[in-house]
């Protein structure tokens, strides 16, 4: 096992008390390989559940805490449930609600009942008590979503009852990325290097003591070069307000690697900001 000093800083969720590693893994790869923006992965070999098994052992080994999936990721939240075990409470999980991806198509659904439907469906699925946060996977139409339809209401009437310790949204907007964060605990951005528009959101999230997720940080893999990486992972998690950056792999030496560019960084002390 790691020496403590030699993993990962973590950072508080919010205001929940939870801390959660500054790199989380996404977990599309786990359980779909239709429909996605990875290069080379529209049609690849999902892993094997021995690979997943070593890929949650690493995390816990590394310091990585945040397990980032959802429904419309296949059969990943299924595969993840069955393979985690004891080791579930190593994990803060995020799943998501509001997506659907059957027959290589996306559907989106935001009513009351099936977001009650589709939060049950990942506790069974994931074979957990409870999840540590529920994003809604938004369609792009972020304010549509968020004013007009009862899906936050319905995940904070979920977080009443326990079945999730937090919600908020996986937006697409600068305006609907500061509604997420006035209406819920959490917002999850697009961020890298060139790519600013969602600084906004950061900055505001940040004033108003609310997790920052960031998605695309590395263009889901489409930087390509080790440098490019290395540069953008500093450059996101030394941006004030940035809770954790998402990535998604299934490579244990990308893993490693990406682990050894924040350990890097002398990252900043724990806080609630």
């Amino acid at each position: 096992m790691a020496a403590d000093l030699d993993k990962l800083p973590h950072r508080f969720f919010a205001l929940t008390g939870e801390k959660v590693s500054v790199l989380g893994l996404g977990t599309v790869k786990f359980g779909r390989n239709r429909g996605v923006k990875y290069p080379g992965w529209e049609g690849a070999s999902l892993p094997s559940d021995r690979e997943i098994s070593s890929l949650l052992d690493l995390c816990i080994e590394e310091g990585i805490n945040l397990i980032d999936t959802a429904p419309a990721y296949g059969t990943s939240e299924e595969r993840l449930g069955a393979l985690m075990g004891s080791r579930r409470r190593n994990f803060f999980i995020v799943s998501k609600t509001g997506e659907e991806f059957n027959n290589g198509k996306s559907e989106y659904i935001f009513s009351a009942e099936h977001t009650r439907t589709s939060v049950e469906r990942s506790l069974r699925q994931l074979k957990t008590e409870y999840l540590d946060c529920v994003l809604v996977h938004s369609s792009k139409n972020d304010l549509e979503i968020i004013n007009d339809t009862p899906v936050l209401e319905t995940l904070s009437r979920l977080k009443e009852q326990g079945k999730i310790r937090s919600f908020g949204v996986s937006t697409y907007s600068v305006e609907g990325g500061r509604r997420a964060v006035d209406l819920s605990d959490a917002v999850m951005v697009s961020y890298n290097k060139n790519y600013l528009t969602e600084k906004e959101v950061i900055d505001y999230a940040r004033q108003h003591g609310k997790a920052v997720l960031v998605k695309k940080g590395l263009a889901s893999g489409n930087m390509g070069v080790a440098d490019v990486i290395e540069e953008n992972i500093r450059f996101i998690l030394k941006t004030s307000g940035v809770t954790s950056l998402v990535f998604g792999s299934i490579s244990p030496a990308n893993i490693l690697s990406n682990i050894r560019t924040a350990k890097g960084l002398c990252m900043l002390p724990l806080r609630r900001d």
